[in-house]
């Protein structure tokens, strides 16, 4: 099985990389046409959603710094 990486732009979106699909809430597929990377929206600002169209530039802050979650619960 092929790996999916997700990475969390600072001040922008999820690039999704690798082998994957999306699916609205119903289970239709996006058809991504060959791309193997996307990117999706955080902002809320896209006309294009849930991919990113780059409307954040200026309007969207997030310092991208990773952590651990903690546990999980029982």
């Amino acid at each position: 099985m092929a790996t999916t990486k997700i990475t969390v732009n600072s001040n922008g979106s999820l690039k999704v990389e690798g082998d994957f699909e999306i699916t609205d809430k119903a289970g239709n597929v996006y058809g991504l046409n060959g791309r193997e990377i996307v990117s999706i929206c955080r902002c809320g600002l896209s006309k294009n959603k849930p991919f990113c169209d780059a409307s954040h530039k200026g309007h969207f802050e997030h310092e991208a710094i990773a952590f651990d979650l903690p546990p999980k619960k029982q």
